[in-house]
């Protein structure tokens, strides 16, 4: 499968351009990942999946050289399929897997209009916002309130359902063609609810899940490097000793971003402790992070305005990369990794 999706890589970078120009959903993309197993990946092998645990940082990897909108999508149903898998019973995993099989691509959605998504009289009323690709998915995990906490929800999506886009164009990331979609008068039945109140949020598996983004993320701060060193050598340009230096530099990021987000993936895959966890994946959002704006910098540098001009590669890829950078509560993650580190060892997540 990882060499299927591979040789996919250069088609669903050639298609990068028209869907960020028109704001469209990779259909194509998603269609060949589908073809290639993908987006059973994650599923046991007695649902019909791969069973893929580390092999998955390779896997997001790969797309997120290609397109970091697909890798977005694609994050968003492994980690859709992940709550259910951890939270859910045997059942409702069998019926995700057999959704998949079916061609359903899976999302999560948890920012909501105020006051947000609730149960009314056996119903739903509200409406989620800044959800990937509202108008397309056709299976999605969504938080309803219950209290001052929320439960998961698996919600199986009509075409006719209220949705729009979101109210300003999105600097990038645009293929996710964001939105919001609203659920007044959906009926969920008794076991469509994933788990108990407060799941969502409980550690580690809330923060460690974000090490499946810095994945995509390490594969796109990858393919902005690329594309860099690639049109500095078609003009020429990459001898020059202060290119070389950005050059090196460059590098040195995109390797960052790599090994911090594969520590990640190694350490929540192992027995450590949670709190650990929850601390060593918050230092590496701020590290790949750091790394992704370092590539942004040093590509604007040494490609100039060039690199500004709609059309360029470059150009997409930056803004790609800086929406998708922008994680949410990022100062709140440090204060919680310095608590957590201030006074004990980081602990060893590649052996």
């Amino acid at each position: 499968m990882l060499a299927d999706v591979s040789r996919l890589v250069p088609d669903i970078r050639a298609s990068a351009a028209d869907l960020d120009r028109h704001d469209r959903f990779p259909w194509s993309d998603i269609d060949a990942l589908r073809q290639c197993g993908v987006l059973a990946a994650t599923l046991p092998h007695h649902l019909g999946g791969f069973a893929l645990r580390l092999e998955l940082f390779d896997l997001l990897r790969l797309i997120g050289r290609g397109n970091l909108a697909v890798g977005r999508l694609v994050e968003g149903h492994f980690n859709a399929l992940r709550l259910i898998a951890r939270y859910g019973n045997p059942a409702q995993l069998a019926r995700a897997a057999a959704d998949v099989a079916d061609g359903h691509l899976f999302g999560i959605w948890n920012t909501q209009a105020p006051p947000g998504v609730r149960l009314m009289d056996g119903a739903l009323a509200g409406r989620k916002i800044n959800c990937s690709a509202p108008d397309a998915l056709t299976r999605a995990v969504i938080t309803v309130g219950e209290g001052d906490t929320s439960r998961m929800l698996m919600v199986a999506l009509e075409r006719d359902r209220p949705t729009g886009r979101m109210p300003g164009r999105l600097h990038g990331m645009r293929a996710t063609v964001a939105g919001w979609i609203d659920f007044a008068g959906y009926r969920p039945g008794a076991e469509d609810w994933i788990g108990a109140p407060g799941d969502y949020v409980r550690e580690p598996e809330f923060s460690a899940g974000a090490w499946r983004t810095l994945a995509v993320l390490a594969g796109g701060i990858e393919a902005l490097g690329e594309t860099m060193r690639a049109q500095l050598r078609t003009h020429g340009r990459d001898g020059a000793p202060f290119q070389a230096t950005r050059i090196a530099e460059s590098l040195i990021a995109e390797q960052t971003a790599a090994l911090w987000a594969n520590a990640c993936a190694r350490l929540v895959e192992s027995d450590a402790d949670a709190a650990d966890i929850t601390g060593y994946v918050n230092l590496a959002r701020r590290a790949v992070e750091m790394a992704g704006l370092t590539v942004i910098e040093l590509a604007q540098r040494s490609l100039g305005l060039s690199a500004l001009v709609e059309g360029n590669p470059a150009e997409r890829l930056m803004r790609d990369l800086a929406t998708y950078l922008r994680q949410p509560a990022m100062d709140e993650a440090m204060a919680e990794a310095a608590a957590r580190f201030v006074a004990g060892p980081v602990p060893r997540a590649i052996p």
